[in-house]
């Protein structure tokens, strides 16, 4: 008995080595380029910095950059508009990604060629896509300028320098670019879905949309979890179209955390008060997602904690 116990252990010591040597390349690239990456952020957010020379150099202000940054009006501003992209990007982008992904889950001529249209988005550059809408969003020549000169020819607007206008103008250029990808990942889940519970429910009498409500969408729960949780930590980092299209402006009437930091960190030379940005972006992300998971908690995961 004693024999097998130890043979047992021996054999679990060696199997913990071997999951430890093919982990540790992933673990050595995660610490050194992510964890670290973080750790040094809120080391130079208590200094005031200004990324020239060691930070050790510069005056440590301990949490001065924190108090000003709570005090800050734009950086309050860029938080409200990423909590809006969070909200406009789960509810549309999901949604979007939910229908094209039944689209494609079903069997007609052309399924094929629609899954690469479909997908075509995701696959330009960041670049590329912020120039596109650069041309369509233009003024005078854009082709949404010429169809609301078509619809209203007396209300002059530019869809990127209205206050009012240019982060739904953004947004919905966002939503249309990475709802592919939701779309690809529902798609996926579905197929994991056996036919045999549809064709079981179809003799039962069940309705296509009592068929989606019953079973498609409880057992896609887990791929909604995570497609949500990449949607919103997405939308908290966010930066390159912003960026491309617009700079932040009009009057900052587009600013997000992201670039809200990179003008303080480049444009101001203020990099300890830019880590504090970053520091605050980070805190803010393991908010957000520890609240999000809190509240779609499975009655499995409640009765095991």
């Amino acid at each position: 008995m004693a024999f097998a116990i130890t043979q047992r252990r021996k054999q679990w010591v060696k199997n913990g080595m071997t999951i430890f040597l093919f982990l540790l390349p992933a673990l050595a690239v995660y610490f050194t380029y992510t964890l670290a990456g973080i750790i040094r952020t809120f080391y130079y957010s208590v200094f005031n910095w200004s990324g020239i020379g060691p930070a050790s150099q510069a005056a440590n202000v301990g949490l001065g950059n924190y108090v000003k940054l709570m005090g800050d009006a734009g950086f309050w501003h860029a938080l409200q508009n990423n909590i809006l992209l969070v909200i406009v990007s789960i509810v549309f982008q999901l949604s979007f990604g939910m229908i094209l992904a039944l689209i494609l889950n079903t069997s007609f001529r052309g399924v094929r060629a629609l899954r690469t249209i479909y997908f075509m988005p995701l696959l330009l550059s960041t670049v590329a896509t912020g120039t596109i809408w650069l041309m369509l969003y233009a003024p005078y020549t854009g082709l949404f300028d010429g169809l609301l000169k078509i619809i209203s020819p007396n209300v002059p607007l530019s869809w990127l320098g209205s206050e009012q206008v240019v982060m739904p103008a953004v947004m919905f250029v966002i939503c249309w670019q990475y709802t592919p990808q939701y779309m690809i990942l529902l798609r996926a889940g579905m197929t994991g879905i056996p036919d045999e519970l549809y064709e079981a429910a179809t003799i039962d009498g069940a309705s296509r949309w009592q068929q989606f409500w019953r079973m498609t969408l409880p057992l896609l729960s887990g791929t909604i979890k995570t497609s949500a949780v990449l949607s919103i930590v997405g939308s908290l980092k966010y930066f390159d179209l912003i960026w491309i299209m617009t700079l932040g402006g009009p009057n900052g009437y587009s600013e997000l955390m992201a670039t809200f930091m990179y003008k303080k960190a480049f444009n101001e030379d203020r990099m300890g008060y830019a880590s504090t940005v970053a520091s605050c972006m980070v805190i803010i992300s393991f908010v957000v997602i520890g609240i999000f998971r809190y509240m779609t908690r499975s009655k499995e995961e409640t009765n095991h904690d």
